[in-house]
């Protein structure tokens, strides 16, 4: 048995080590490209023999800039809760890259991921040419997700687009039942555009001719290209306003009400428009029935608004993890962050953040917004720590060996330039409290070198304190950082 494991667990590090040979740095992605990567998407299709097979799925299709995930997971619920065989297609992965595709809620096992992966990828690879290239990473994972789910023959499928929209790989679609935009916002500009007009316009490219459409509120020049999109394509565009506060939510946030409020939407119209139920059954103004009530409060999305208590320390140390790396997710993040310390407070505590961002995202959007909305809540961070993250660039999955936790001194320039913006932060709010700002605020702030050195640190400190205090530490700015942490941490 112990062979057999061992050979499996060779054969999924194989794929793996295949799959991010397909990795390309982004800056590959200049528009000019898009067009010419996405149309490939068509090809790849033929080649794969999915044509078909995709055309007949039955699909529910996200965009957005946030929220996208936690819409397509309750969505995901409430169908299952139905009876449905559900495909759930998202990204990104935080520990292992099967999470991105869920069958009937479950990761697909290391086996049939295996099977697949090799399926699809000696078929493109025996027709690649210098015209026509291996897909990138994120293509061909769309591509592994439609050629999973046509086999499995899933009823449903719920599909979460990577980046933008007209140009996503998601978007080789012709005619999904039902498409949904969540909340935009200023996220990937560099490829999407610098206006929110701009943005509105990519994520409106997945709607479809004479296809049904959800959003939420939007800023008004969002929402005008939004509805102009939908008026040329014959599109019923409506808005959704938020769930009551009463109904209890499986993902945790003020904000989960829209995001359930959007996948109530979109779930009623799926159901009608493949005869489910009628019409009558699902008027949502009548208040939700059991089954998306039950949907809802089911529903479990990794990685957001997660609460988990140090491994090694659970009573001394416990970390509030959230991917949040827009503007507008960092201050529902902080929301939610404050909300918990003020409800969690049995012994004396102390809050500590724990962060990193990529450096496409500006911090200066996202670290003054976490600390004013922590501050005004009564939410100060005693330390801030800044990490470089773990995940390699060019390498999918697997376990770190001790040289690759180790990150050179040189790579910390990034987590410098934070410490430094939060210690400008704290100066600020040092001089307008009339607070001496003395050589104490600078302490309040540390860099480290790799994240496993950070959790040495935290565990050391705990330690010291002798159980009198407890660690409430929120890891944020980066969905891989959570992943990270999460790999760490784990058992």
């Amino acid at each position: 048995m112990a062979s057999d494991e061992v050979e499996s667990s060779a054969r999924y590090q194989k794929a793996l080590d295949a799959l991010s040979s397909l990795i390309t740095k982004r800056s590959l992605f200049v528009n000019k490209n898009q067009s010419h990567r996405f149309h490939l998407l068509f090809h790849y299709l033929k080649v794969l023999e999915l044509e078909e097979a995709v055309s007949e799925l039955k699909i529910i299709h996200v965009a957005g800039t946030k929220g996208k995930g936690s819409t397509c997971t309750f969505s995901e619920s409430i169908l299952r809760g139905y009876g449905l065989r559900t495909g759930l297609f998202t990204s990104p992965h935080l520990i292992d890259v099967r999470e991105r595709f869920r069958l009937n809620g479950i990761e697909i096992s290391q086996e049939k991921f295996v099977d697949y992966f090799w399926c699809c990828f000696h078929k493109l690879k025996e027709k690649t040419s210098n015209e026509i290239p291996m897909p990138t990473y994120f293509c061909f994972l769309a591509l592994l997700a439609f050629k999973i789910f046509a086999t499995e023959q899933v009823d449903v499928v719920i599909l979460e687009v990577g980046l933008g929209g007209r140009y996503d790989a998601t978007n080789v679609i012709q005619k999904p039942v039902v498409c949904g935009v969540t909340s935009l916002g200023y996220d990937h500009m560099e490829i999407l555009g610098h206006t929110l007009a701009e943005i509105a316009a990519e994520k409106a490219g997945i709607f479809k001719s004479g296809v049904p459409a959800f959003t939420v509120p939007q800023p008004d020049e969002a929402m005008h290209v939004l509805n102009e999109k939908a008026s040329k394509l014959n599109v019923n565009l409506q808005v959704v306003e938020p769930l009551d506060s009463s109904q209890r939510l499986g993902l945790q946030g003020e904000h989960q009400y829209l995001n359930a409020s959007l996948a109530a939407a979109l779930c009623s119209t799926f159901l009608q428009k493949i005869g489910i139920e009628d019409t009558n059954d699902l008027n949502l103004t009548n208040g939700l029935p059991e089954r998306f009530i039950s949907g809802l409060s089911n529903a479990y999305l990794m990685g957001r608004a997660m609460i988990v208590p140090d491994s090694e320390l659970p009573e001394e140390i416990v970390f509030y993890l959230d991917g949040a790396h827009s503007p507008e997710s960092m201050e529902a993040c902080a929301t939610w962050f404050s909300q918990q310390v003020k409800e969690r407070n049995q012994k004396r505590s102390e809050q500590i953040l724990l962060f990193n961002c990529m450096n496409v995202r500006d911090p200066n959007l996202l670290l003054p917004r976490l600390r004013t909305k922590c501050t005004d809540q009564g939410v100060e961070f005693k330390k801030a720590v800044f990490v470089p993250n773990m995940s390699v660039y060019n390498q999918v999955g697997g376990s770190w060996s001790k040289s690759e936790q180790r990150v050179d001194d040189d790579s910390t320039t990034w987590q410098l330039g934070l410490k430094r913006l939060w210690d400008n932060l704290a100066r600020g709010e040092a001089k307008t409290t009339s607070r001496s700002s003395d050589s104490k605020e600078e302490e309040k702030s540390l860099v480290f070198s790799s994240l496993p050195l950070a959790v040495d640190w935290l565990r050391d400190s705990a330690r010291r304190k002798s159980k009198q205090v407890r660690f409430q530490v929120l890891v944020t700015g980066s969905l891989h950082l959570v992943g990270d942490l999460l790999r760490l941490i784990k058992k």
